[in-house]
């Protein structure tokens, strides 16, 4: 009777402990528990009943599941949340409409500090992705990430739900805790990224080695970057220069640039500069908030006037037009004696319908469509007098990269031998993919895009080589650095420069420099006469001023 008694308890909540196991209906005492034992250790534990492959998922193109799940096959009990971004308008500026929100805060404060309460109030602070939705579809169109570290293991899991985000747009990582290494793996991630994307900010994420300039390399599609607060010093501006352009190498999607709040001085922005003399994409770039001075602003406003090239720019000049040339008469006046012998050949086959056209238009077929035969030897005596000016030398081709643009990027023509490499079959679908890319940028021509800076039309001066400097850069930002009026100066003659250059040129397109200047909070008085030259040569060309100034016009007439 004492062993059934003691059944009882074996039966009890507490029967899952280690000395009593239950199996089908039947006790066992602590005595049978190594023969009982192996039958339950088979059981799967809770939580782990079945293996989750994270490669076997499909993303759904919902973030907040797609994140949840994922995290979940990789073995994350607690992960960031994907919220919706409240709206910014609320929080920083109060007003009449925002009068609910600070009752709810004061209702909290005013409570007991009980477990619920303290939740509530510090709910801003747990990780969190937040995302901004298209208002139609509501697909994910940014994501915000910010304070909290982002691992290898989360971003490999960006890497399988990011793609399905088909109207992704932007990512913005604030104080992520990025290294070097995990900055890698991001860039690795960004081309399987929708082709949208072409937003990329990483601020306050110094990293030793500076490898920002990685985002900007040859196959990057950023358009805009922003790396404020990064401690940027000389030698990673001297990387971003170096990635803006070379004598052999260009970046030609970036279009924003924000080195803002950083530790830049005058080597680094000398840097920029040597970047800013062959790019000719970027049209938005602040270095405020950095430690440039007079040296550094004197580069920074020498590229943006005619500037004297060097040897090696001149040299490498030279080749490209020999390279040039070489290319024209590889393609006209060759054909056309192969076309003049068999003309004669099968003149009285073909009766005037010559196989120097057919030759001309397998040659030309991207854009040259068939046209008349009148056309046809028309065309033939333009090629040669195209070799007549190619064939000199430098000074009979000033003229003609610009003039010839639009026909260079009809015919496929290609200047220069990178671009070789990458267009394939000819310059136009580049065009049209660079339109893509560069949305905001339809104030720099197509033909800009598609001919080296080199080859653009130079000036002779006392045995010296000058190009005309970057016009394509509207935008510069050089608030609270340490430029005084020597600085100054420079700026005022650039600004002069440009002006001019703006006025004889208004009945042609192009680019034409600057539109917007920020010097403001600098080493120098706001009532410097230099300064107020320059505000007054600015603000005309300021669209946001011409726009203001039309708007008041109607509203003075009708008063």
């Amino acid at each position: 009777m004492s062993g059934e008694a003691s059944a009882p308890p074996a039966t009890s909540p507490r029967a899952p402990r280690p000395g009593i196991q239950k199996s089908s209906g039947a006790v066992t005492k602590k005595g049978d528990r190594g023969a009982k034992e192996k039958p339950a250790t088979v059981l799967p534990p809770v939580g782990e009943e079945e293996p989750k492959n994270p490669e076997e998922y499909q993303c759904t193109g919902i973030l907040e599941v797609d994140f949840a799940e994922l995290c979940t096959r990789w073995g994350y009990t607690d992960f960031p949340k994907v919220v919706t971004r409240p709206r910014p308008q609320p929080t920083f500026a109060p007003s009449a409409s925002t009068s609910e929100k600070p009752t709810v805060d004061d209702q909290r404060l005013s409570g007991s500090c009980s477990l619920n309460s303290l939740e509530s109030k510090y709910v801003f602070f747990r990780p969190t992705i937040q995302v901004e939705l298209e208002p139609e579809d509501k697909s994910v169109k940014e994501i915000y990430i910010r304070g909290w570290k982002v691992e290898e293991r989360i971003l490999g899991i960006f890497s399988k739900c990011l793609p399905s985000l088909s109207q992704l747009q932007a990512i913005n990582l604030w104080k992520v805790g990025l290294t070097d290494k995990t900055l890698t793996t991001f860039i690795a991630l960004l081309p399987l990224c929708s082709s949208t994307l072409r937003k990329v900010s990483l601020e306050g994420n110094p990293l030793p080695e500076q490898s920002y300039h990685k985002l900007m390399a040859a196959d990057s599609t950023i358009a805009h970057l922003s790396l404020r607060n990064n401690n940027i010093d000389d030698r990673g501006a001297q990387l971003l220069g170096q990635a803006l352009s070379t004598l052999h190498s260009c970046n030609r999607t970036l279009v924003s640039l924000n080195l803002g709040f950083n530790h830049i001085g005058d080597e680094g922005a000398g840097y920029i500069a040597d970047g800013l003399r062959l790019n000719r994409s970027l049209l938005w770039l602040s270095l405020a908030h950095n430690r440039i001075q007079d040296k550094g602003a004197l580069k920074l406003a020498e590229v943006l006037r005619p500037f004297e090239l060097t040897h090696t720019e001149v040299v490498e000049r030279r080749r490209l037009l020999l390279e040039k040339g070489s290319q024209e008469r590889s393609r006209s006046p060759s054909t056309s004696r192969h076309g003049d012998s068999k003309t004669e050949r099968d003149k009285n086959q073909l009766m005037g319908v010559s196989s120097f056209a057919l030759v001309e238009k397998d040659k030309t077929q991207t854009v040259k469509t068939p046209k008349g035969l009148g056309k046809k030897k028309e065309k033939s005596g333009e090629v040669v007098k195209k070799e007549e000016k190619s064939g000199p030398g430098q000074s009979p081709t000033q003229g003609t990269p610009k003039k010839e643009d639009s026909a260079k990027a009809g015919k496929g023509k290609v200047t220069i031998p990178e671009q070789k490499l990458s267009k394939g079959k000819g310059a136009k679908t580049g065009s049209k993919e660079k339109r893509s890319i560069l949305m905001e940028s339809e104030l720099v021509g197509e033909g800009a895009e598609m001919v080296n800076p080199l080859l653009e039309p130079v000036e002779h001066r006392d045995g010296k080589v000058f190009m005309p400097g970057n016009k394509i850069l509207l935008h510069l930002n050089l608030l609270r650095n340490r430029i005084t009026e020597v600085g100054l100066e420079a700026f005022l003659t650039v600004v002069q420069y440009q002006a001019q250059f703006a006025k004889s040129k208004s009945a042609s397109k192009g680019p034409v420099g600057l539109l917007w200047l920020s010097l403001a909070k600098n080493c120098f008085s706001p009532q410097c006469p230099t300064y107020t030259m320059i505000q007054e040569l600015m603000l005309p060309r300021d669209p946001i001023s011409k726009c203001k100034h039309k708007e008041e016009e109607p509203v003075a007439s009708s008063t």
